[in-house]
């Protein structure tokens, strides 16, 4: 589980930059906190 929560996190914050770099700088930083906050390093909203 800790894995797919980890790949979910990367995905989130790639996307993240993804918009960013495309000018969506809101949902950009958007993703990019919910995938630090989805990933098991960070604050898991599923513990």
């Amino acid at each position: 589980m800790a894995f797919l929560l980890w790949i979910l996190a990367v995905i989130l914050v790639v996307s993240g930059i993804v918009s960013i770099v495309r000018g969506a700088l809101l949902w950009g930083i958007v993703l990019i906190v919910v995938g630090l906050l989805v990933g098991p390093g960070g604050v898991s909203i599923f513990t």
